[in-house]
Order: structure tokens, then C-alpha cells, then sequence
């Protein structure tokens, strides 16, 4: 099995879109990428639009040479509804698009599913389903929580299983919750990615106690799994200091012989966190 980066925070762009291929199926997981509209109070610097673009060239690649696309909830740094036509004769798991999900999802979920009248396309609501492609198991969790409550809406994690086993957690912010790690400590993958808990807003819109469950989590998942690799990214290399704040993960890791990085890491590239660097961009590359 190889898994694949395409695009990350720890790449300069918002996003988790990653490509999973096994001897049975290519798998590509939530193809979209965005920049954040405001941070420091800045828009994206040119740079920021620069990457996106190139990101989203990778993204396109890769989908199009897929056979299966995930697409685990309707936020735009996970799904693109502008630019279907990459999408003709795939096989699409869509998260369900009326069912644990909230209104702005629900309204975009329905714009998409339009959008994807027009090409060749067979859907499916995967919420909770399996499917095997030759020897290839791919799961799909029940919705859990888009982060510490239901505002934003659910997401649906991924597991794929062959002679090495893969999970993608989708937009938890840590695990915060029991049914978010549930799904993770059932699937026992040997390589995790997740979206780490939310710290460039601790204490502001992710609170300190969530915080802490979130590091009691993934603690939980290295403690009870055979997990060899886990890749914390997302929401939490929005933050400069994301590797000081998660040093008791880190050290809770190298004592159990887990491997924790980024995903620009894992892709063993250097970790360009443009969004959290946009104020130094703005500062070394002024804009007229």
C-alpha cells in the first residue's frame, strides 16, 4: 500500500487531500484545497494563492488517475464543486448529504451533488458502509462530530486495509471525543493521518479543556493500537509552535516506538506553513 500527501497546511495550503493506492484500487481522499480568508487580520498573500494552485494542479493529477474519490464532509479545503468534470467515471463516496449534517454543509452537499449531474459519475452516501475492491477493505465510520460539537457539522473517517492498513480521520480537531477515537482504536491502522487539535485558536474558539482530551486521545490511540506512523496536521500546523505544544506527544511516542510528524514530513518534504507565516510574508514580500 502506498500513501501519499498531496496536499497539506504543512505544504502552504489548507487541505487534506490524500491518494491511496493498493494492488486493487486508487483511492483519493477529499481533493480540494483553500487558504484561510483572514489571519493577523491579513488576507492570503500572493504566495499563499501561488501554492494553492499549484496544490490544487497535484490534487487534479492525482483524482485523475483514481478510481475511487472519498469525500468525507463539504467544507471547501475538502471538496470542490467547481470543477467536476475530473470527477467523470468515478466511483464517488460521498458523506451523506441530508443526514448528521448541518445547514451550510447541507446546502453545498446539495450544490455539488447538481454539479455532478453533468459528467459520468456513479454515487454513493458511504456513512457507515464497507466496501472491497478485489482484496482491498475500505470502511467508512458513522458521522462523528466536526470538531468539540455539531456547529460545523460531521464528518465520516476513512480506513483502508490491504497488507498494510491506513486511516484518515477527516477534521476531528484531536480526537476531542470518544465516538471521534472510537472508529480509530476499532480499525487498529498501522498509519494514522489526523487533524491535531485546533491550538492557533486555544482559547479563543478551541478551549483549553479540549485541548487537553485531544493529547489524552491520541495518547490513547498510540497506548491501545499497533500504530507505527501518526501524522498530526490541518488544523494544527496553523500554529507555528504546534511541535511545543504536542512535546508530551512526541515523547509519549518515541517511548512506544511510534513515529509522529508532518504530513510534509511524511512526504519527505520541507514544511512550508504559509498561513501561520503570513504576517512574516507580508513583512519580507510587501503587496502594493
Amino acid at each position: 500500500m502506498k500513501v501519499i500527501p498531496i496536499a497539506f497546511d504543512s505544504f502552504g495550503a489548507r487541505s487534506m487531500a490524500t491518494f491511496v493506492e493498493t494492488k486493487d484500487a486508487k483511492i483519493c481522499i477529499d481533493p480540494s484545497v483553500a487558504l484561510g480568508p483572514s489571519r493577523y487580520n491579513l488576507p492570503p498573500h500572493p504566495l499563499e494563492y501561488e501554492r494553492k494552485s499549484e496544490l490544487w494542479n497535484s490534487i487534479k493529477n492525482f483524482v485523475l488517475k483514481s478510481d475511487v474519490v472519498i469525500i468525507t464532509h463539504y467544507h471547501y479545503d475538502h471538496h470542490n464543486p467547481n470543477e467536476v468534470e475530473i470527477f467523470d467515471g468515478k466511483k464517488i463516496l460521498l458523506k451523506h448529504p441530508k443526514e448528521k449534517i448541518n445547514r451550510s454543509q447541507k446546502n453545498r452537499a446539495a450544490f455539488f451533488i447538481n454539479q455532478l449531474k453533468s459528467i459520468n459519475v456513479e454515487i454513493d452516501f458511504c456513512d457507515g458502509k464497507a466496501y472491497e475492491f478485489g482484496n482491498t477493505l475500505l470502511k467508512i465510520s458513522n458521522p462523528v462530530f466536526h470538531g468539540a460539537n455539531d456547529r460545523l457539522g460531521y464528518v465520516v473517517e476513512v480506513f483502508v486495509d490491504e497488507k498494510s492498513s491506513f486511516l484518515f480521520s477527516s477534521d476531528v480537531e484531536g480526537p476531542i471525543h470518544e465516538h471521534q477515537l472510537e472508529f480509530m482504536l476499532e480499525c487498529n491502522a498501522k498509519t494514522v493521518f489526523i487533524d491535531g487539535p485546533m491550538t492557533y485558536m486555544l482559547g479563543y474558539r478551541y478551549s483549553t479543556k479540549n485541548f487537553e482530551k485531544a493529547i489524552e486521545n491520541v495518547k490513547r490511540l498510540i497506548e491501545e493500537t499497533s500504530i507505527k506512523e501518526l501524522i498530526l496536521d490541518h488544523h494544527l500546523t496553523r500554529d507555528l509552535k504546534w511541535r511545543e505544544r504536542l512535546r508530551d506527544v512526541f515523547k509519549f511516542g518515541d517511548e512506544k516506538g511510534v513515529k509522529v510528524e508532518s504530513a510534509a514530513e511524511f512526504a519527505g518534504k520541507k514544511e512550508d506553513l504559509l498561513e501561520a507565516k503570513r504576517k512574516e510574508l507580508y513583512e519580507k514580500y510587501p503587496v502594493k
